[in-house]
C-alpha cells in the first residue's frame, strides 16, 4: 500500500480528492481540495453560488473568443470503499465515476498551451448523482461554450458519443384497509397491477435483438406498504433510461394515461437521450488524440445518463464524455481506478485542449 508522502503530484490530487468524502449535497471539502490543487498549479480557481468547483486557464471570461469547458462532477454516491493504492490501483468511492476523470481533466488543463485568446474552465460540478443536476444546471444558465467534454469514464481509449435519457416515477396506491379474506384487492395489488400495465405499455416498442441503447428501460428502485389500521398505502419508485426515439414528456404522459383512480404518479429527473455525430469537433479531437498516443478509438454509446442531457440541448456545441476508468465500476463496492490508465487520459485530454484551441485560432484568423 503507498502512503502519501511516495505518490508523485498527479496521483496526489486524485489520491486527496477521492480520499475527501463527498456526497450529493455535501460536496464543500472536496470543493475546496480541488480549489486547492488547481492554485498550486497556476490556475484561477473558485467555486460559485451553488458550490460548483471551478478552475480555470487563459483569457478571462467575457475577453474569450472560444470557450472550452470541461465539465466533471465531484458528487459521489454512497459507500464507504477504504482509500488505498496497491499495484498502481487507486480503490475508494469516486475514484472511476467520477473523480479520475475530473483530476485528468484538471491536470490537462494545467498542462496544455492555451492561446492568448481562448478560455479553458474545468468544472468539477455538484449534485450529479442527484435527480436535479443542480450544478451543471446552473451553468447551463451562465455559460455559453463553444465546445465541451463531459468528465465520465470511457476507458483512457475510449470516446462516449452519447448517453440515453431518463425518468424517475414516484407513484403512490392508496385505499381503504380492509381484510385479507376479503374481495377487495390491497394498495400494494393495485400498485403492482398499474406497474404491470406500465411495463406492457413503455416497453412494447423494444425488438427482442435490438440494442439495450435503442431500447426502454425500466426498474423498480424501491418499494414499500404500510397500514394505520384504516388506509393502506404503497410506494413504488420506478427509473427509465429512455432512448433517442422516445423523449422523456411522451413517457410521463403514457405512465399518466396508465394510473387508475387509486394511483398517483409525481416525477422528476426528466431528461432527454443525447448523441453526438462521429464527426463532431469534440469527439474528432479526441479520437485523434487517443490515435496519437498509439491506440485506436473506441466510440461508445451509454446507457446510464450524464451532465451532457443537461447541458447539450442548450449549450448546442460539440460535446463529448470522456475520461479514465470502468464504467462497469460504477455504484459498485469494487470501484477502483488503474492508475497507468490515469496517466494516458491525462495525455489524451492534454492533446485535445490543444488541438481544440489551436483549430479555433486558426478559424478565427482564416476569417480575417
Amino acid at each position: 500500500m503507498s502512503t502519501q508522502t511516495q505518490l508523485s503530484q498527479d496521483t496526489q490530487l486524485i489520491f486527496d480528492l477521492v480520499s475527501t468524502q463527498s456526497l450529493s449535497g455535501s460536496e464543500q471539502a472536496a470543493a475546496e481540495v480541488f480549489v486547492e490543487h488547481a492554485s498550486q498549479r497556476g490556475l484561477r480557481s473558485y467555486t460559485d453560488d451553488v458550490g460548483n468547483a471551478i478552475a480555470e486557464t487563459g483569457c478571462a471570461s467575457g475577453d474569450e473568443r472560444y470557450h472550452l469547458v470541461l465539465l466533471g462532477h465531484i458528487d459521489t454516491v454512497p459507500g464507504d470503499i477504504p482509500v488505498r493504492i496497491e499495484d498502481e490501483i487507486l480503490h475508494g468511492r469516486g475514484s472511476v465515476d467520477a473523480k479520475g476523470p475530473l483530476a485528468a481533466m484538471l491536470i490537462a488543463a494545467s498542462r496544455a498551451e492555451v492561446p492568448d485568446e481562448v478560455r479553458v474552465s474545468v468544472v468539477g460540478a455538484v449534485g450529479e448523482e442527484a435527480a436535479g443536476s443542480i450544478g451543471a444546471r446552473h451553468l447551463a444558465s451562465q455559460w455559453s461554450p463553444d465546445a465541451c467534454i463531459i468528465g465520465e469514464p470511457s476507458g483512457f481509449d475510449g470516446v462516449t458519443l452519447g448517453y440515453k435519457g431518463r425518468l424517475l416515477c414516484n407513484a403512490t396506491a392508496r385505499c381503504d384497509n380492509s381484510h385479507s379474506a376479503g374481495a377487495d384487492g390491497s394498495a400494494s395489488d393495485l400498485l403492482i397491477t398499474w406497474w404491470n400495465d406500465v411495463l406492457r405499455v413503455a416497453l412494447d416498442g423494444n425488438k427482442e435483438d435490438g440494442r439495450l441503447f435503442d431500447q426502454v428501460q425500466a426498474s423498480i428502485l424501491s418499494l414499500s406498504s404500510g397500514c394505520d389500521g384504516l388506509e393502506q398505502i404503497a410506494t413504488l419508485q420506478a427509473g427509465f433510461r429512455i432512448p433517442l426515439s422516445l423523449n422523456a414528456e411522451s413517457l410521463i404522459n403514457c405512465i399518466e394515461a396508465l394510473a387508475v383512480q387509486r394511483v398517483t404518479c409525481e416525477f422528476e429527473g426528466a431528461e432527454d437521450a443525447h448523441l453526438s455525430d462521429r464527426n463532431d469537433p469534440v469527439v474528432l479531437a479526441l479520437s485523434n488524440s487517443i490515435r496519437t498516443i498509439g491506440h485506436r478509438p473506441r466510440p461508445k454509446q451509454k446507457t446510464g445518463t450524464a451532465d451532457m442531457n443537461v447541458v447539450a440541448p442548450i449549450w448546442k456545441c460539440p460535446i463529448a464524455a470522456y475520461g479514465p476508468g470502468d464504467s462497469s465500476l460504477d455504484h459498485t463496492p469494487h470501484e477502483h481506478l488503474n492508475l497507468t490508465e490515469f496517466g494516458q487520459s491525462i495525455e489524451v485530454l492534454t492533446i485535445a485542449i490543444e488541438s481544440l484551441c489551436r483549430d479555433a485560432v486558426e478559424e478565427f484568423a482564416s476569417s480575417q
